[in-house]
């Protein structure tokens, strides 16, 4: 197989492939915030406890979309791997931000990787077929988007002004 084939190849994936990774991903959040709250301050714990309670909700978004009996096939559809693949991919591993993390590292890292959402999803709603899996992507680029401007809003507030 020549070089160009095999770049070719590893430039695709299938569906279901990125579901799966995606759900890891809002999983991955989930469990990264829920066991965060209890350690940071006071200030902030609202918001990493709705952001616990946000991505548990894409969770089941893509847990449901996974079991439908309708989008087999669609499953197994082969698309480009979106740019931004590599940097979602990469934030299922969530730092150690210790026993009394800073309320800045914390945002910061929330803000990263809503950031990376929202990019993911974009892309994987212009390149998927017009059907329940495109329109699952469009939702969430859209969420994300708004999550990252109100977590943008609290960074200033947290960080520049002093506190919410």
């Amino acid at each position: 197989m020549s070089e160009a084939n095999i770049e070719r190849l590893k430039s695709k994936t299938t569906l279901k492939e990125i579901l799966e990774v995606a759900t890891e991903f809002e999983r991955t959040a989930r469990d990264f915030y829920a066991n965060l709250a209890p350690k940071v301050r006071k200030n902030i714990r609202w918001l990493v406890e709705e952001l616990a309670q946000e991505e548990q909700g894409h969770y089941d978004l893509f847990t449901r979309l996974a079991a439908r009996d309708d989008i087999v096939e669609q499953l197994k559809a082969e698309i480009e791997r979106p740019v931004s693949d590599n940097k979602f991919s990469d934030c299922i591993q969530t730092p150690n931000l210790g026993e009394n993390p800073d309320d800045q590292a914390v945002l910061q890292y929330a803000l990263m990787r809503e950031d990376a959402a929202m990019q993911q999803y974009h892309a994987l709603a212009q390149s998927t077929p017009s059907g329940p899996v495109h329109d699952l992507f469009l939702f969430l680029a859209n969420e994300e988007t708004k999550h990252k401007l109100e977590l943008e809003k609290v960074y200033y507030e947290v960080v520049h002004s002093g506190g919410v």
